[in-house]
């Protein structure tokens, strides 16, 4: 699993533009793992991208290295409150 947290986290820091502010957080869920991601309110458009883009092609990239390492993750964006 600290493989798949790896991988979203170094993703999202290449993507944003406060890459100190991001913070990933794992939570267990019955059907597998929840990946928190909170980023810089001003950061949330970039990693949701329009449409919606960026964030469904970061959890199709991450369900394919969490399938690798037979789990099952679910990534979470959050705001800095």
């Amino acid at each position: 699993m600290e493989t798949v947290v790896a991988f979203v986290e170094e993703s999202v820091k290449q993507l944003v533009n406060e890459p100190d502010e991001v913070k990933v957080d794992t939570v267990s869920d019955r059907h597998g793992q929840i990946i928190k991601v909170t980023v810089s309110p001003n950061d949330v458009g970039r990693i949701i991208g329009k449409d919606g883009r960026v964030i469904t092609n970061l959890r199709t990239m991450t369900n394919a290295v969490a399938a690798k390492a037979r789990v099952k993750a679910v990534v979470k964006v959050q705001t800095e409150d």
